[in-house]
């Protein structure tokens, strides 16, 4: 196989993969006018159209949709093998890929990598915050983390924090014109600021609540919709209404007296943060440092 024709078939894969020439040009590090005109050159060569294109989407061809299938995974076998071979190199090196969510980031992510990004200046880490459920292999992730009820059973999950709790809180100002509610069936009387979530349709996420075995979720509704976790903290500090976060996020503000809680004795306890990763990925040497920071973030955690 010619040289140009591997490097054209790497950004068909690229487009195909991401679905968005936009996309798939900022990863391969081009414009999009130069990658389009790649897959045009390669549609040529080969006599055969392998992407429907229109406004709004990129898809593949039947043609299209079964040279990905085929030559997909042989590119990812060559990419393992060379990443075997940098294994050899003295010092760990390499891009890890994580998907998180915003406060995973901060309150995990973050202490971990203070422990190994200044030894070890050849490794980068990019991480892309994301509150739905990922599909890391199709998405070309080499981690995730999320709570440990959300982890695939087919993947390996290592446990990097305590177990978490829920919090329902609102500022002083919003319960000074508003009774504070006792049972979660209350809040469809609040005003409750809503996070959107990027999976099932983008559906608002319900609110769950437990207690003495009783499980409810509660569609909230209200004035304000958000799709990340610090615009809501943000807007439950201003006044705004009711925020459902996670308890070690909004603690401090509660001791700090600018958040009230409330439905405390509805929230209990459940699986914290896990990294997790496919069982078949063969971990790199940058990336088991990373894992091993996050256990011992994790273990550390525990016994505080």
């Amino acid at each position: 196989m010619k040289r140009d024709d591997a490097s054209d078939l790497l950004a068909f894969l690229a487009v195909a993969r991401e679905r968005s020439f936009t996309r798939a040009a900022a990863r391969l590090g081009m414009t999009q006018s130069a990658l389009s005109q790649i897959i045009r050159s390669l549609e040529e060569r080969m006599g055969v159209r392998l992407l429907n294109r229109t406004t709004r989407s990129v898809t593949p061809t039947q043609a299209g949709e079964r040279l990905f299938l085929n030559i997909g995974p042989k590119f990812d076998e060559m990419d393992l093998e060379l990443a075997a071979l940098s294994e050899l190199r003295e010092r760990p090196a390499g891009t890890i890929r994580i998907t998180a969510t915003e406060y995973a980031v901060q309150s995990i992510l973050m202490p971990a990598l203070g422990r190994i990004l200044p030894k070890y200046p050849d490794i980068k880490v990019e991480a892309f915050i994301d509150y739905g459920l990922t599909n890391i292999v199709a998405a070309q992730y080499d981690a995730g983390i999320r709570p440990g009820e959300m982890v695939a059973r087919d993947m390996i999950a290592v446990r990097v924090g305590p177990d978490l709790r829920m919090a329902v809180v609102g500022a002083p100002s919003y319960f000074e014109h508003h009774k504070k509610p006792r049972t979660p069936q209350d809040l469809t009387e609040h005003n409750c600021i809503n996070l959107r979530l990027p999976t099932h349709g983008g559906s608002l996420y319900a609110w769950e609540f437990e207690k003495n075995g009783r499980d409810i979720h509660v569609r909230v509704d209200g004035q304000l919709v958000f799709n990340g976790a610090g615009a809501l903290l943000d807007a439950a500090l201003m006044g705004f209404g009711l925020a459902y976060l996670t308890e070690a996020h909004v603690q401090p503000y509660i001791s700090q007296g600018r958040l009230v809680r409330v439905l405390s004795d509805w929230c209990g306890p459940f699986s914290g943060y896990h990294l997790y990763y496919p069982s078949r990925r063969q971990p790199s040497p940058a990336f088991s440092l990373l894992v091993d920071a996050l256990r011992y973030r994790g273990r550390s955690a525990l016994k505080a």
